[in-house]
């Protein structure tokens, strides 16, 4: 079990808060100034995993979208497949502002909580952002200086700067267009790379922050933590749910053979916490139970685990705004439309990546689109192998869902056939 990155970093957390919460009721002025100094460990690990955010993100998409436009070049059914994934992801973003905002108003988020997280944080109060006017949003769309939004950590316009750039090497002669998706895609495998080498040291950096947020934090930000783990855990699962209606309602799959043909793939979720680990279930329980021909899951199915996370905007979203309510942002209507477009563009970018990497290079995103400082996402890294469960859960139920949907129209008429009289 020590194996796993994650439960190392889950105990580096407990471990870290446990100990700083102890120095700052017990310690003397001596071991509060060593943790203090120790805790720059923590800062340089963020710091190393920060400074891979803007490359990353611009690598991943500038390929993602060439990846894209090859994989709607296949077909019909690759080009319905692909407008499917983009509509249920911008539902799920959607639905996720909704859930927060209800989640949140029946379950707020607890002063002293919100406090005691934030005194633990390192940033500075002054590095949240004010919410732009409605003119200023649209006016910063696009970025007057590509190089200037990305020193300045200004998300938004250089996503959209990224995906303009994307679909024009799309437009190029294919040795050209192959060119500079190489050239991108070994930037994004060298910060991966990078990030792969911090996240090595993760247990340390972790426990180096959780020391500092038991220091001024005290026990106070375990309640708020408990609630994150709830809020995104309870998302992923009404989305799982969403991809059930889907899958009965769109899809015309009888309840109890949906049921039968989902149970066996979201066990395989749940033990083995990856997608691409469930595509060889996936595919026989579609084709076997659901009756769904070889030439539609050998497509759709495919690209959905490629391209495809339905919990990806709603996790990814819900951790933002869970920071928001932390340090009382109240997003204007314009930060929410390009959270949800940022939030679609990463996960479908960023849907290859490893876990904790996607993660961050997910999030980080959205809380800079937001105005929001970063500097909690490592504690909340730390405890996300629980929502990852239900992330996981959720994304092979959607692949399914979705592969009903598209493949409804073949499996009807077979079934007609099978129940047409004879003789």
């Amino acid at each position: 079990m020590l194996r796993s990155l994650s439960v190392r970093v889950l105990i580096a957390l407990v471990a870290g808060l446990a100990l700083g919460a102890a120095a700052a009721a017990y310690g003397g002025a001596d071991i509060k100034g060593g943790i203090e100094l120790f805790e720059s460990v923590g800062g340089l690990w963020l710091n190393s995993l920060r400074m891979t955010v803007v490359p990353l993100i611009f690598a991943v998409l500038v390929t993602g979208i060439a990846g894209v436009a090859d994989a709607a070049a296949t077909g019909r059914l690759a080009v319905r497949t692909l407008m499917l994934i983009v509509g249920l992801l911008t539902f799920g973003a959607c639905y996720t502002v909704v859930f927060a905002n209800g989640f949140y108003a029946l379950w707020p988020v607890g002063e002293a909580g919100a406090a005691a997280l934030k005194a633990g944080a390192t940033a500075a109060p002054d590095l949240i952002k004010q919410a732009p006017s409605l003119i200023g949003f649209i006016k910063g769309l696009a970025p007057q200086n590509a190089l200037k939004a990305a020193s300045e950590d200004a998300i938004l316009p250089l996503v959209v700067f990224a995906s303009f750039f994307g679909f024009a090497v799309t437009r190029l002669p294919d040795a050209r267009r192959r060119a500079i998706t190489e050239f991108f895609e070994s930037i994004g495998e060298a910060m991966v790379t990078i990030v792969r080498w911090v996240l090595w040291a993760a247990p340390v950096g972790v426990f180096a922050l959780g020391l500092g947020v038991g220091l001024r934090a005290g026990i106070g930000a375990a309640g708020e933590i408990a609630h994150y783990v709830a809020a995104i855990s309870l998302a992923n699962i009404g989305m799982t749910a969403i991809a059930y209606l889907l899958a009965l309602t769109v899809g015309r799959v009888p309840l109890g053979l949906w049921a039968r043909a989902v149970a066996p793939v979201q066990v395989a979720a749940f033990a083995t916490q990856s997608s691409l680990a469930c595509l060889p279930a996936m595919i026989e329980r579609s084709r076997d139970d659901l009756g769904i021909a070889d030439r539609v899951t050998g497509i759709v199915l495919p690209l959905a685990v490629a391209l495809f996370r339905i919990t990806g905007p709603v996790a990814n979203l819900g951790v933002a705004l869970f920071l928001a309510r932390i340090y009382g942002v109240h997003p204007s209507a314009g930060q929410y439309a390009g959270a949800i477009f940022v939030s679609v563009a990463t996960s479908l970018a960023s849907v290859s990546l490893p876990g904790q990497i996607s993660f961050f290079a997910s999030v980080a995103p959205l809380c800079l689109t937001l105005g929001l400082p970063v500097d909690l996402l490592p504690i909340l890294i730390a405890v996300e192998v629980i929502p990852d469960i239900f992330r996981t859960i959720g994304n092979v139920t959607g692949d399914m869902a979705i592969t009903a949907i598209l493949g409804r129209g073949e499996r009807e008429s077979a079934t007609g056939l099978m129940d047409a009289p004879t003789g």
